[in-house]
């Protein structure tokens, strides 16, 4: 067994696992510890509330809610963990995941979910481990090699 997670992982359906996919390879690749839930706020709320209740002391310090359509999934999370949310949006067929984005960042006050683009599942890990790095050196340092790599500076 590995280290205890640090980052969970959560999407309304099975149908976001090709997207979500992208978080939890990034994250591996940061050697940030994760666990992945697939749980539906609208057909499964005692599930999804059980999961985001015990996020902190499962040792959970961030949370990546990935929804389509309605997708209230990372507000729902969001309600009842008092660990930051970040809401990965999915593109669906009937409006592109504009749906799914507004559905995000329209969260009342008191119950904030970060949001990335649409599908854009890589950039929620990046931002995960940002947020780890606030209080982790080492995730600091993850981060500070990934810029530096990514402008050419270690090449």
């Amino acid at each position: 067994m590995g280290p205890a997670p640090l980052v969970g992982i959560i999407m309304g359906s099975d149908s976001d696992m090709p997207v979500m996919q992208a978080c939890a390879e990034q994250l591996d690749a940061f050697g940030v510890p994760h666990e992945i839930k697939v749980a539906s706020a609208h057909r499964q709320p005692q599930v999804v509330h059980e999961w985001a209740s015990g996020a902190v002391d499962r040792g959970l310090k961030v949370i990546v809610a990935a929804a389509g359509k309605a997708a209230h999934l990372a507000g729902v999370v969001a309600a009842y963990t008092p660990l930051p949310v970040i809401a990965v949006p999915m593109k669906t067929s009937d409006l592109g995941g504009l749906d799914s984005l507004l559905s995000m960042v329209q969260m009342p006050t008191g119950v904030p979910v970060a949001c990335v683009a649409i599908n854009g599942a890589r950039n929620a890990a990046i931002l995960a481990t940002q947020v780890l790095g606030a209080s982790m050196p080492e995730y600091r340092e993850t981060i500070i090699a990934y810029k530096r790599e990514m402008a050419g500076l270690d090449t």
